[in-house]
């Protein structure tokens, strides 16, 4: 990892205000590029690569060549009336996204700086003060861009903001053991027990995901486990008791439960990827009660999330 003293700038595609499931109070989530994992059911495919990428919103599109015509790259071709991109030949200079009358062309992912990113943050101070909020770095893995997360969670602590991460725990313990003392909530993702099949949907193994959370959990003492429940993947009983068992055994504030939703699947399209779970739908309210109720015979506190 690069010195964090290096990093201060930053990539990330998002500011949220107004938040209200991302922690305490009201919230403004700043999302960071960059995940090592690849969940099948992740809501925000835009946040997977670490660099900028364009994205290609084909219902705006008239059709008129524009970007073709300037591209100084050549990497767009006209084909059926559509623009179609040879994305190695793209070198994101961002000429067919400003020159779109349409508006159908967008770079996700903007280079900032942490000055910068605590600007907009300020903006929302009387809102954190008011109903007990903060600010929560999400992502994507937050963690991926360690230096400059630290650098604004220095920053927060110098204002006197409530900070939360969001993170996956698929990170070095070195890198999660360095940030711990500044955060002041972890929203720590736990998503399957079984490490194959955690492998064949995240493409990675739960072993360090695993041994990252006990190991915090003796040296942090607010921590929300963050559940999402995938009906067919991840909410079968066994799963769900495995899960009970191994939080019962440590220092764990709460469970969130996620439930499922596909409201992600148009970004997929736009960034030409596939999306797995086009025909898995949301659980019901009666399974969500069972796993809560399964959850909290290990005297675990349970929370449903929108």
């Amino acid at each position: 990892m690069t010195s964090s003293v290096l990093m201060t700038t930053g990539i990330i595609f998002n500011i949220q205000r107004y938040s209200i499931h991302d922690g305490p109070g009201i919230r403004t989530t700043v999302f960071l590029k960059g995940c090592p994992l690849n969940c099948w059911w992740c809501q925000n495919p835009e946040s997977q690569l670490s660099g900028q990428e364009m994205v290609f919103w084909e219902d705006r599109c008239i059709g008129c060549g524009a970007c073709a015509l300037n591209c100084p790259s050549k990497a767009i071709q006209i084909k059926v009336g559509k623009p179609v991109t040879n994305k190695n030949r793209c070198d994101l200079c961002g000429e067919c996204s400003r020159l779109c009358p349409a508006q159908a062309r967008e770079i996700i992912g903007s280079k900032i700086t942490v000055d910068e990113v605590i600007k907009e943050i300020e903006k929302d101070l009387i809102f954190y003060e008011e109903s007990g909020g903060g600010v929560t770095f999400s992502g994507g893995e937050p963690l991926s861009q360690s230096g400059f997360l630290e650098i604004l969670l220095e920053g927060c602590k110098e204002k006197k903001i409530h900070t939360a991460v969001d993170t996956s725990g698929y990170i070095p313990w070195k890198i999660l053991e360095r940030i711990s003392s500044k955060v002041d909530l972890f929203l720590y993702d736990l998503k399957i027990m079984d490490d194959k099949r955690h492998k064949r949907y995240t493409g990675a193994s739960n072993e360090l995901i695993l041994e990252n959370l006990r190991r915090l959990s003796l040296i942090h003492s607010n921590i929300f486990v963050r559940f999402p429940v995938i009906p067919g993947i991840n909410d079968n009983d066994q799963n769900i008791k495995g899960m009970g068992e191994f939080l019962s055994s440590l220092k764990i504030t709460q469970i969130d439960l996620l439930p499922y939703h596909y409201i992600g699947i148009d970004k997929y399209r736009r960034l030409e990827r596939t999306y797995k779970l086009v025909d898995i739908r949301p659980p019901s309210e009666v399974r969500l009660s069972e796993i809560s109720m399964i959850l909290k015979k290990f005297n675990l506190k349970v929370k449903l999330r929108g």
